[in-house]
């Protein structure tokens, strides 16, 4: 495998940037890239990064010898800067010495392949990176833990057992060995499988829509304070601010980072008629996203505040809150609003995101220690749920030992899928394609 380097940080300015490199051969350059000797293995040393000669930065450097790495081969990690310019004459370094920009997930490929983690741990990693609560990092961890691959293996296990005596009794019928006492006993080893491996298949939810971060869009009509409201709550300006009603025209997204839960924050174009086409897109859009948006935040001002039945008719039955803002130009505080706030003073806003928090984190009484896994592992424990109640019909109709035993063979062979023993190369890149680079 060629060498492979990638930056694990974002690439944004920050206090420091670290790049990742692996593969045979990589601690071969450490001599070349840096001005001290780098004698121990998972040491720290601080050093300077040159290249013929020229300084690069200074920088901190720990490298790894294979198997014992994240990955399985040798790698090295570079500590660095977070500068862009910084950055840009690393990678130049890189490229100039003959490493290759690694792909999406190609360092967790690299360890899966190399027998470090099983493939529901590296996807584990991906799902971990991208949850966007406590509760989901919980349910994930349960899986990259290991626990999750556990149960697999054991469950694996009783069906390799199971195989053992249905096959023998198969190979072996004209020798006299006897393998199955009898059929009912056959039975009912099946049925208790059956119903442990439906209770584990029933602990596990598909990350298809648990990891979506929950959608709260800013709505309400013009002027009456949304996008500085937004910008406020994201403390950076993100968004448009003007006192011409209709400045935003279209949606604006972006992550807000709350206590228990990592949030999308939309600011929307002001809902009233108007005759401006590209305005009018807008507000269509603001339409859809109200729809489609898990909270609202309806924002009104003291000249705005007529338009609240308006909006309430327009949402139904879907969750809102009512903000009224810009209470530092006045003293009034209508009936009916559940928040009062300034976006131009910052005045109301821990409240907000308090109230934020709350509504759509996860309640206590609903977590449970339940795996969060793909897609993939749901569909694979359904079908092999349907084929132990398959074995067991099998057997009490007494049926030909070898469907029993075919149909015990692809449960095995299933999952052994979820694990990565059996998997095609397709597959394989379906699934690390969906990584972030540098993982």
């Amino acid at each position: 495998m060629s060498i492979i380097y990638a930056l694990a940080t974002p690439p944004v300015q920050s206090a420091i940037c670290v790049f990742r490199v692996s593969g045979k051969g990589c601690l071969d350059a450490l001599s070349k890239l840096f001005s001290s000797e780098l004698a121990k293995p998972r040491y720290f040393y601080k050093t300077k990064m040159l290249y013929k000669g020229a300084f690069i930065d200074s920088v901190a450097v720990v490298f790894f010898k294979g198997p014992k790495s994240f990955t399985g081969e040798d790698s090295f990690e570079v500590y660095a800067h977070g500068g862009l310019a910084v950055m840009s004459k690393v990678v130049e370094v890189f490229d100039a010495v003959g490493f290759e920009e690694a792909q999406p997930g190609e360092f967790s490929k690299r360890a899966f392949l190399n027998n470090k983690i099983s493939l529901s741990q590296a996807e584990a990693v991906s799902d971990l990176i991208s949850a966007s609560s406590k509760e989901e990092a919980s349910r994930v961890s349960l899986v990259l833990s290991g626990d999750f691959e556990g149960r697999i293996f054991d469950f694996s296990g009783q069906l390799d057992a199971l195989r053992v005596l249905v096959e023998g009794e198969i190979d072996f019928t004209d020798e006299d060995e006897v393998f199955i006492q009898n059929l009912a006993e056959l039975s009912a080893d099946v049925s208790r499988l059956s119903a442990e491996f439906s209770s584990f298949a029933g602990a596990c939810s598909s990350r298809k829509n648990s990891l979506n971060k929950p959608r709260v869009l800013i709505a309400g009509p013009p002027n009456s304070g949304k996008s500085s409201l937004f910008n406020a709550l994201l403390s950076r300006d993100r968004s448009i601010v003007s006192s011409i009603a209709g400045t935003t025209r279209d949606l604006i997204d972006s992550e807000l980072v709350l206590q228990n839960i990592v949030l999308t924050l939309g600011d929307s174009a002001g809902v009233r008629n108007t005759d401006d086409l590209i305005e009018d897109a807008g507000i269509n859009i603001s339409f859809d996203e109200i729809k489609k948006s898990d909270l609202v935040i309806l924002v009104f001002d003291e000249e705005t505040k007529g338009s609240v039945s308006f909006f309430r008719e327009l949402l139904g039955e879907q969750k809102h809150l009512l903000v009224y803002n810009k209470i530092d130009v006045t003293d009034k505080r209508p009936l009916g609003f559940d928040l009062f706030v300034s976006a131009k003073e910052m005045d109301g806003l821990n409240a907000l995101r308090k109230i934020l928090d709350e509504r759509l984190s996860v309640d206590e009484s609903e977590k449970d220690q339940s795996y969060l896994v793909r897609e993939r592992h749901v569909n694979i424990f359904s079908e092999v749920s349907s084929r132990l109640d398959l074995v067991s019909s099998s057997i009490e109709a007494n049926e030909s030992l070898d469907v029993v035993a075919e149909n015990l063979k692809t449960c095995r062979d299933l999952l052994a899928e979820v694990v990565g023993i059996k998997t095609s190369d397709e597959l394989l890149g379906e699934i690390f394609s969906s990584f972030c680079i540098g993982k």
